[in-house]
């Protein structure tokens, strides 16, 4: 089914795995607080996604199209993520207060790496594909803000504007700087 949805139209492909990653994250989190342990749900959600997004991508041989494979860039080259790198670990830099239990905290990490895999296949790595075709310009225009906008979601589980609007905004501009 999603061999036939993919070969059929990429684009779709990835709407349609925007969705289901958004709604079910959303769901496992909200499960989550129900039960009162953070990613105690969300957490075996993505887990599964990432491994059916993964063996999607085995099983029809997308290494190279999606990146999943060494890197033919001179090393050098990647000084230029040097900034970003100081960007993302800003909040690391006057140390750390765990705001959960051990095992919440284990749980959050553990659903960083998979959504971490999740976005980047999906936003940078679907959609950004499908409509390279049409236009890299628009193509990452397209795959920044679309994965701004999915944050969204958050004032839906009842998280502030403000704080949230910030985070969308920040969205966008991280996922221009990856794509």
């Amino acid at each position: 089914m999603l061999k036939k949805l993919y070969e059929k139209s990429e684009l779709w492909f990835s709407i349609v795995w925007i969705i289901v990653y958004v709604v079910l994250a959303s769901i496992g989190d909200n499960l989550s607080m129900m039960i009162g342990i953070e990613k105690v749900v969300t957490l075996p959600i993505l887990i599964i996604l990432s491994i059916i997004l993964f063996f999607f991508i085995r099983k029809n041989k997308l290494y190279n199209k999606y990146g999943l494979c060494k890197s033919n860039v001179n090393y050098s080259k990647m000084l230029f993520y040097i900034p970003l790198v100081i960007l993302i670990t800003a909040n690391l830099w006057y140390g750390v207060a765990l705001n959960f239990t051990y095992l919440e905290t284990i749980f959050y990490i553990l659903s960083m790496f998979c959504v971490g895999f999740l976005e980047e296949m999906i936003f940078r790595g679907f959609l950004f594909k499908a409509m390279e075709q049409n236009g890299v310009k628009s193509a990452i225009i397209v795959s920044s803000v679309t994965f701004g906008i999915g944050h969204i979601v958050n004032l839906l589980n009842g998280a502030d504007f403000v704080p949230t609007l910030f985070q969308i905004i920040s969205a966008i501009s991280i996922g221009y700087l990856f794509v």
